[in-house]
């Protein structure tokens, strides 16, 4: 006998202040990502599917989103849009 099947795991990667379209409100919504993974004997082995959404903390709509904006989502909250890897360039001094 083979037990298969699947198990969903939510990942919350960062919360953002946006204006929501259901409610019109500037509030935080969470970004979160969905993974689906396909388990044989209670073991996950493989994703089968992702989804990105952001939800409302104020009314709880849940609006889906693409990976890319997730990604542009997620690295407007970690530092601006601003790659860490590059440093910042400083200006010369002028007296």
């Amino acid at each position: 006998m083979i037990i298969f099947g699947t198990k969903g795991y939510l990942y919350q990667l960062a919360i953002l202040t946006l204006v929501c379209a259901q409610c019109g409100n500037p509030a935080a919504h969470t970004l979160r990502k969905r993974v689906t993974k396909f388990t044989l004997f209670f073991v996950p082995l493989f994703p089968v599917s992702t989804k990105y959404a952001t939800q409302c903390t104020f009314c709880g709509a849940e609006h889906k989103i693409t990976a890319e904006q997730a990604e542009r989502l997620q690295a407007q909250a970690l530092g601006g849009g601003q790659p860490h890897d590059r440093p910042h360039q400083q200006q010369p001094y002028r007296s």
